[in-house]
């Protein structure tokens, strides 16, 4: 009876000598993490899948600002697909095997790596609108744009294939029993990634944004006191146009969000004995990256209403209409 119990504590029964041990988890806060990541990756899924409908579709969306935001929701839905695997990691038994425990890492690593990319081309982006309007148009094309995002995932699959590559060759290596999964970075290699993937571009996004808000408070003065129509250049030589400075209030909202959704993540990844990460033990700080995958058309829905609409196209169907991706919707 005893050896029944004990077996029945294993990740996999048939091998007691080398399986790892189920954590003791009471029954019902293991079925409320299921419930939990579960719905959160539905409406992950579903969100960011309105949002990449919605610009895709409609032709008066296809701006640049639009496009960066476009790419930021493809990693948020990737994000979203993945949150099955992190319900997988919930009870700590890794079932699918080493080469598939390395290869979740490797996509979760390149996501979170396109999404900081993202940020920073964003924050670039609403730089430039506020601080330079009159060059925007011409700094800041569709192509540009296009290349931009192409090469932000082409980089973080190239980078994050250097950081792992050691990890890749030697998948299930650093496991201490069957039914673990647990990725380790060599420490140079995790100084790197921290400085580049974390330190970096977090300054890049925080130098850019100040800037930003100081020009548009010091506009919106400005323009309060009609200093613009006479001692300025009167057109948007200085003054951003009012949807400007709302897309920069929303984005803003989105970057704050999403530095306090990754901060946790890295600085637990930085302070991991040996930077050792088990997926298991850092499933609170993992689950905050796929929350603000999720957080980020919820923001799009309270600040857009070309977002809103586009929902109601899409729910009724009209988008299957002749011609329906001409609508006006801004």
């Amino acid at each position: 009876m005893m050896e029944t119990l004990e077996g029945g504590e294993l990740c996999f029964p048939q091998l007691l000598n080398t399986s790892c041990r189920k954590p003791m988890r009471p029954h019902s806060e293991a079925m409320l993490l299921y419930i939990l990541l579960s719905s959160i990756s539905l409406l992950t899924v579903a969100l960011n899948l309105l949002v990449i409908i919605s610009i895709s579709h409609f032709r008066q969306l296809h701006t640049p600002t639009n496009l960066l935001l476009l790419s930021l929701a493809v990693s948020d839905f990737l994000a979203g697909f993945l949150m099955p695997v992190e319900i997988l990691l919930v009870g700590s038994c890794w079932l699918l095997g080493d080469l598939m425990c390395a290869l979740s890492f490797f996509v979760v690593f390149i996501i979170i790596s396109a999404s900081v990319g993202n940020m920073v081309l964003i924050s670039v982006d609403r730089y430039v609108a506020i601080c330079d309007p009159l060059r925007y148009p011409a700094k800041i094309t569709q192509r540009r744009v296009k290349i931009c995002v192409c090469l932000c995932w082409v980089c973080s699959v190239f980078y994050c294939s250097l950081i792992q590559k050691d990890f890749l060759g030697l998948s299930g290596r650093y496991n201490s029993c069957i039914g673990e999964c647990v990725v380790v970075i060599n420490y140079i290699a995790g100084a790197v990634d921290l400085f580049m993937s974390f330190i970096v571009p977090i300054t890049v996004i925080i130098v850019l944004y100040m800037r930003v808000f100081v020009v548009a408070v010091s506009q919106a003065r400005a323009m309060r006191s009609h200093i613009v129509a006479d001692t300025l250049q009167r057109s948007a030589t200085v003054t951003a146009k009012k949807s400007e400075r709302k897309a920069a209030r929303t984005l803003g909202i989105v970057i704050v969000v999403f530095l306090m959704c990754f901060c946790p993540y890295y600085c637990v990844s930085f302070t991991s004995q040996d930077n050792m990460a088990s997926a298991s033990s850092d499933t609170f700080v993992v689950s905050l990256v796929y929350v603000n995958s999720c957080l980020n058309p919820v923001i799009y829905a309270f600040f857009y209403p070309w977002f809103r609409k586009s929902i109601k196209l899409i729910v009724t169907l009209q988008i299957l209409q002749p011609d329906s991706c001409e609508a006006n919707i801004l």
